[in-house]
């Protein structure tokens, strides 16, 4: 299905934005209400809500890994223009402070409605990636081990 084709093209092109630093063009993607979740415990992790905690997050990834790149693996895709279901598997790399390489496997849910997204689910190997924060931290990036950033009470 053309549409189908379209939707990954574009969800592909963003994770290539997201690469090269332009992170807004996800933010601007985003319905006016949404849900973005990251699992887990940790710096990255939380619900966010609305677009500025959303900028802030973004802002908080670059800061404890300033390179990251973002390589989709598979994107699937199902539904309508008006309720689109995307599935990604996407291959995350960065440098770490001590000239290592931070290397996981990210796993999107994202619900679409007319070109927005209302909905994102984000779950990436946990184990990987507290090493990875802890390496930051221990590099003197506190921020890595801090509070999520979240819109929840």
């Amino acid at each position: 299905m053309v549409y189908h084709s379209i939707v990954r093209a574009k969800v592909r092109q963003a994770f290539a934005e997201i690469s090269r630093g332009n992170w807004q063009a996800m933010v601007d993607g985003m319905a006016p209400e949404f849900t973005y979740v990251f699992y887990g415990d940790h710096a990255l992790a939380g619900t966010r809500n609305s677009h500025e905690t959303l900028r802030l997050w973004w802002q908080r990834i670059f800061r404890i890994m300033p390179d990251p790149e973002f390589r989709v693996r598979d994107v699937v895709v199902a539904g309508w223009p008006w309720n689109t279901t995307v599935a990604t598997s996407v291959e995350v790399r960065a440098t770490l402070p001590d000239g290592s390489r931070y290397e996981n496997v990210m796993h999107q849910f994202l619900r679409m409605r007319w070109a927005r997204i209302h909905e994102i689910r984000t779950l990436e190997e946990t184990g990987a990636l507290l090493r990875a924060l802890d390496a930051c931290a221990a590099a003197g990036i506190a921020e890595a081990h801090a509070a999520p950033l979240t819109d929840l009470p």
